[in-house]
């Protein structure tokens, strides 16, 4: 069989250093001319923040961020960045405090600079989203790709252990979506195993011992290549869930992911055998089930991690009621790519969303 494929892949800056914050976000300021920078960040972050611009003018220290950027918190801040004549957007912290950033940079058209202090990826991507109404929307605009990201591993250590491990898995999701997205290749494939075996690798290092910063060192790593697959392979149907999930019900993002990927990694795993055999070999646990699968060992890898990191189990636990279930089944449904190796009816869906909601153990 022939190779044949359409492959794009994003300009973007990428500095990675422990310890290394703070120059390098000096020297990037510079290189980019800013004197009117905006510095977005959460309360949990503004002490990182600080700590990392005291080099650097700031014309505007932004905090007002909430999950799944809702549109009224955009439309405030865009305000404030013209208020202040903003030349720059930094973004310090997560998914929220990026997602905020991008949200200005969609209609404003300013360059981000993007410091994670997370492992949620969305630096990497050319994806933005926006809340209105419980219903989160989302796009694609190069113009909100962060023009560089600033990598500091130990700008992670003050992410607690139980955060850190469903960020983790978050960008785990990202991995695993990439094998079978819309725009899916080769390429996108070889980036999200490499992402699999990094974050494999570096979770449990980070759960065992939480200042271990060789293992941060790997889950940052394996973060920015999820992210990178992700944002040429598109959104497949993990994504979908969550978003949906996220926006309707108002769930933590994170948990989320972390909760939902199992359940789609088992109900896909066995219509997509090669993507499965890619997977089990990063997680490393190929030819270890006794039919010597790759749907099996995959969900066999991917089970065995969240039990060593114990990982986020039930949506019950994180907002979703059972009685809301017909009704998300519903609103994802129309939502899920055409390409997904699996066909996806509301049946399966709800048996899907079910096993999620109650915990139970995602198998074939």
């Amino acid at each position: 069989m022939s190779l044949t494929f359409e492959h794009v892949t994003l300009g973007q800056r990428v500095l990675f250093g422990t310890g290394s914050a703070a120059a390098n976000l000096a020297a990037e300021v510079e290189r980019l001319g800013s004197r009117r920078a905006m510095v977005i960040t959460g309360e949990f972050e503004a002490a990182i923040a600080k700590n990392i611009t005291g080099g650097i003018d700031v014309a505007l220290h932004y905090d007002d961020v909430a999950p799944h950027v809702p549109i009224e918190k955009a439309a405030k801040a865009r305000a404030a960045a013209a208020e202040h004549g903003i030349d720059l957007l930094i973004c310090v912290g997560g998914g929220s405090t990026t997602g905020l950033a991008k949200a200005i940079a969609l209609t404003s058209r300013l360059p981000i600079i993007a410091v994670p202090t997370t492992y949620a990826g969305s630096e990497a991507t050319n994806v933005w989203g926006l809340t209105e109404d419980s219903r989160k929307t989302t796009g694609v605009d190069d113009i909100v790709l962060p023009a560089t990201i600033i990598y500091d591993a130990a700008l992670t250590l003050s992410l607690p252990v139980e955060l850190s491990v469903a960020s983790g898995l978050n960008a785990l999701a990202h991995c695993v979506d990439s094998m079978w997205a819309p725009r899916a290749d080769p390429i996108n494939q070889a980036l999200a195993a490499e992402g699999i075996r990094a974050l494999a690798a570096g979770l449990p290092l980070v759960k065992d011992n939480p200042n271990d910063l060789p293992g941060r060192e790997q889950a940052l790593y394996g973060a920015y290549l999820s992210a990178v697959a992700f944002a040429s392979a598109g959104s497949g149907m993990h994504h979908k869930i969550c978003h949906v999930l996220g926006g309707a019900y108002n769930m933590p993002h994170a948990q989320t992911h972390a909760t939902v990927l199992p359940y789609v990694l088992a109900f896909n795993a066995p219509a997509a055998p090669e993507a499965a055999k890619r997977m089990s070999a990063a997680f490393g646990t190929s030819g270890r089930g006794a039919t010597d699968s790759g749907p099996a060992d995959a969900v066999a890898g991917l089970n065995a991690l969240r039990a060593a990191l114990d990982a986020p189990k039930a949506l019950k636990e994180h907002g979703l009621a059972e009685e809301n279930i017909p009704a998300a089944v519903q609103l994802i449904l129309p939502a899920i790519p055409r390409s997904n190796p699996r066909e996806v009816t509301a049946d399966n869906l709800e048996q899907l969303l079910r096993a999620a909601y109650s915990g139970a153990t995602p198998g074939f």
